[in-house]
């Protein structure tokens, strides 16, 4: 397990298309002033060792940001997991955190946390697991977010051969391995942390909503 933040290179995923958002760079929309990605950056940059962004598009306005930038190695915006493939080929620490770009309120101590349950566990991968309000109402129930991984680069081999054989869902390969779900579900735990703004209203609302 990464026993200090140095062992860990966080991965902000921004290379989608954004098609919920009517095909506009998701990454670069702001939330209080800020580009969502660039907002992930400096969120999680203190809890790890090293940043990257993961982006397929508008790459210099990315690098504008100050860390590096690492597009897919598969075409045609393969998905998130498309991302982790590549942050696993390319990261130069033992770890590897993923985040995503649209969810700009995730906690500060994420890291720790995941690292924490991961040795508790004695698993490969820790997953966030979130509190998300239920369709029907009643209390909020606790759902797995896949985008939200700390994993050990030595899962390259096994990503590689899955995403050959064309798999794209992220919890699909998870499934294959030691997977720990981390409840942040704690009484100080804010209930938005993991709200994620798939459309440009959604994002208007969290801003507003936090504003207030």
């Amino acid at each position: 397990m990464p026993h200090v933040a140095a062992d860990i290179t966080g991965l902000v995923l921004a290379g989608g298309r954004g098609s919920r958002m009517g095909g506009v760079d998701k990454g670069l929309q702001t939330f209080n002033g800020t580009p969502l990605a660039r907002h992930a950056v400096q969120r999680l940059g203190p809890q790890v060792g090293r940043m990257v962004i993961n982006a397929n598009r508008n790459l210099p306005t990315y690098e504008s940001f100050g860390v590096p930038v690492w597009p897919d190695g598969i075409a045609d915006y393969a998905g998130p997991l498309a991302g982790f493939l590549t942050g696993l080929e390319r990261c130069q620490t033992p770890w590897l955190l993923t985040v995503p770009c649209d969810t700009p309120l995730f906690p500060p101590d994420l890291a720790s946390r995941l690292a924490d349950a991961l040795a508790q566990a004695d698993a490969e991968i820790a997953m966030v697991s979130a509190p998300e309000p239920q369709d029907e109402g009643g209390p909020p129930v606790l759902r797995a977010q896949p985008v939200f991984c700390l994993l050990p680069v030595n899962l390259l081999a096994s990503l590689r051969e899955f995403t050959v054989a064309g798999g794209r869902k992220i919890d699909a390969w998870t499934a294959r391995h030691r997977t720990v779900l981390v409840p942040f579900d704690r009484e100080d735990d804010a209930p938005d942390a993991f709200f994620n703004a798939n459309t440009l209203a959604e994002l208007a609302a969290l801003e507003t909503h936090r504003a207030k």
